[in-house]
């Protein structure tokens, strides 16, 4: 539909490091859990293994006022349109992007429910954490980087949808910035 709609509520950001507050916006006529969604984005942020590690950050989701970012889960066609906005071009590989020139982190609402080949239909929610951690790292600042260790646990900013294999070393998945945590 290319509509979004807001979710509602407030889950308030547990930790005392530098405060990110983000709205989860859902694209109207989805079939997936909306709540479901926000409450894996939160969780997702604020575990220790991700971007809050150590008390780094933490992260409030808001429903109104003024966030720092919109996290939208959306369509591969409404994804592709707003990561056109920041020059990205996701219909190739039906990924997710940061599109940096607007307010939105989109994530593509047929990986979130399918997941990729890499992680494999039985880690689905490590998939969906990766995604999370992945798109919310560009949002932070972070660009790709690429395993350098063979059988290496990936690092969350390597694009993982595409691809364990870069150049030869192959990794293993993995869905966050600080695994050993």
């Amino acid at each position: 539909t290319g509509k979004f709609e807001a979710v509602p509520g407030l889950a308030k950001a547990p930790g005392k490091g530098q405060k990110h507050r983000y709205r989860i916006d859902v694209e109207k006529g989805l079939s997936l859990d909306a709540g479901l969604f926000a409450e894996a984005v939160q969780k997702t942020l604020n575990d220790d293994r991700s971007w809050a590690h150590n008390g780094a950050m933490t992260f409030e989701r808001i429903s109104s006022g003024d966030p720092d970012f919109v996290i939208t889960l959306a369509s591969p066609g409404t994804t592709g349109d707003w990561c056109a906005k920041s020059g990205l071009d996701t219909t190739i590989d039906n990924v997710s992007c940061d599109s940096a020139s607007t307010d939105r982190v989109m994530i593509n609402a047929y990986r979130w429910a399918q997941g990729s080949a890499t992680f494999g239909p039985e880690k689905l929610l490590a998939y969906r954490q990766m995604l999370i951690n992945h798109e919310v790292g560009h949002r932070l600042g972070y660009n790709h980087v690429s395993c350098r260790t063979p059988g290496a646990l990936a690092p969350v900013m390597q694009q993982q949808t595409k691809s364990l294999d870069i150049e030869g070393i192959k990794c293993k998945p993995n869905p966050w910035v600080h695994p050993g945590s």
